[in-house]
């Protein structure tokens, strides 16, 4: 079985992002969903090595990107987590999480 993930970004003419559009097989979307932000992460087995694409339209508020970080630094806590069983250092990283939005002032669900 094979499934697939598209993602397409449109460029202005200085090759500054403008648009970021996905869309997966099993997403449940009827057409590609926007966003004004992407961090891609893909580990390279072969060298070792985590590969990385960070992309962020013009449009993408500073605010908006800090909120950005804190909710993915959550959920790699979480994934941390669940993919070994580390659940202390997941803790204090989440405790991190927690520094994070204090300085950043960034209102978060747990307040």
């Amino acid at each position: 079985m094979k499934k697939e993930i598209n993602i397409a970004v449109e460029l202005d003419k200085n090759q500054v992002p403008e648009k970021i559009t996905w869309n997966a097989q099993d997403a449940g979307l009827n057409n590609p969903a926007h966003c004004r932000a992407m961090l891609l992460s893909l580990w390279d087995n072969d060298n070792k090595q985590t590969l990385k694409l960070d992309l962020w339209t013009k449009d993408m508020t500073v605010d908006e990107m800090k909120l950005f970080f804190y909710e993915t630094l959550v959920t790699m806590a979480d994934t941390f987590e669940s993919a070994t069983k580390e659940d202390k250092i997941s803790g204090d990283f989440r405790d991190f999480c927690a520094y994070f939005a204090e300085k950043m002032d960034i209102e978060t669900k747990e307040k």
